[in-house]
């Protein structure tokens, strides 16, 4: 055997004989040692929700090792616990503690129960009930057809059509807009401050509709019925 391949054998031989204790040094200290366990959760991106609310939810053990948290299972119990939650992330925070980071829902728009109101997001989720509407959020009225032909589109899916022609809505028109009714898919109203009502149509091309709308509502200041079920032909006239 060479000079040269004896030293690279001594030393492989030398690094696996440093590796090892190192190792278990390493794996105690992850797991055994009082360093590196969860002491703290802090918590970002509430608005509505409290920090404690999704803390308790979160349920994350202190005292445990850090390395040993399940950060998929704390997610879950945070967003089984919480609907308003749309999404939560945790990452470990070295060396004693757990971030949450949450994003919540929106509401949309708000369904009317029993005196209550049920907040709607974009996806048509219903995450909550509060004792009075959020400021600026339009009501939602839905009024399904029961011909045979709307049988498919069941007060759900309508629900998540109404909240597509929601977040279409500029923002000068989704402030104005205090109802949004919908009776099958393609027929969608809303009704604006002042009277106005709006004659949407099916939730298709919601971009072009809100641009027709925009563009109608400067140009016919004393309308009150606006139709941009046609963006490319749209109507505005008055009572």
């Amino acid at each position: 055997m060479s000079a040269a391949r004896l030293r690279r054998r001594r030393l492989l031989v030398l690094l696996l004989a440093l590796a090892l204790p190192l190792g278990g040094f390493a794996t105690w200290a992850l797991y055994g040692s009082s360093w590196l366990r969860v002491e703290s959760v802090s918590v970002d991106g509430t608005r509505v929700l409290t920090d404690s609310e999704v803390t308790r939810a979160a349920a994350v053990p202190l005292g445990e090792p850090l390395i040993s948290v399940d950060k998929g299972a704390v997610q879950r119990r945070v967003r089984e616990a919480l609907p308003r939650v749309r999404d939560v992330a945790a990452e470990r925070s070295w060396p004693h503690g757990i971030t949450l980071t949450v994003t919540e829902r929106r509401p949309e728009l708000v369904v009317e129960s029993a005196g209550k109101y049920i907040e709607v997001d974009a996806q048509g989720v219903r995450f909550a009930t509060v004792g009075k509407p959020p400021k600026g959020v339009p009501l939602l009225v839905v009024e399904p057809k029961r011909r045979a032909a709307e049988r498919s589109f069941t007060t759900a899916r309508l629900r998540r059509e109404a909240a597509r022609v929601g977040t279409a809505l500029p923002p000068p028109v989704h402030r104005a807009t205090r109802l949004v009714r919908v009776r099958s898919y393609d027929d969608i109203t809303l009704e604006l401050t002042g009277g106005r009502t709006v004659r949407w149509g099916s939730p298709e091309r919601g971009k072009a509709k809100a641009t027709a709308l925009t563009a109608l509502l400067k140009a016919a200041r004393g309308a009150t019925h606006f139709d941009v079920t046609a963006p490319s032909a749209p109507a505005a006239g008055k009572s």
